[in-house]
């Protein structure tokens, strides 16, 4: 059987603070792994970029004031711990949809829309925890 090594590529992936440690606990991996790239944090233009496309491809919208509100949401949101760029986001959006639809479900002799139902506004947003926590 022909060695083949040199065609062999790793990809390990993670936090920086993580990676730094999992180097760490073995001293001779840092130097096994050739190259190492740091991919900053994504401002929070991007992450609002990036909940746009994820809104866009479910087929939902911000209202003017719900964008806002959720520019706001991620200022407060990448300051608190355990935030994970994107996947917050992501997160984020899932438990406005579910704020959204329990908004509606509580009002049901409202005739909904297409657009009621595509539509997140400002108090899907600011029902989130993270606002609680700077009211409190």
């Amino acid at each position: 059987m022909e060695n083949q090594r040199d065609d062999l590529v790793v990809i390990q992936a993670g936090y920086k603070d993580r990676m730094d440690t999992f180097f760490m606990s073995n001293p001779g991996m840092n130097s096994r792994i050739a190259h190492h790239i740091d991919f900053p944090d994504y401002q929070e233009d991007e992450l609002a970029q990036i909940a746009q496309h994820m809104l866009n491809a479910q087929n939902y919208r911000f209202d003017d004031e719900a964008q806002n509100a959720f520019a706001h949401y991620l200022q407060l949101r990448k300051q608190q711990p355990h935030f994970a760029n994107a996947r917050s986001v992501r997160n984020a959006l899932e438990r406005t949809r579910l704020r959204r639809a329990s908004r509606l479900f509580d009002n049901p002799d409202k005739e909904l829309t297409a657009d009621d139902l595509s539509t997140l506004n400002v108090q899907d947003i600011l029902a989130s925890r993270v606002f609680q926590q700077i009211k409190g």
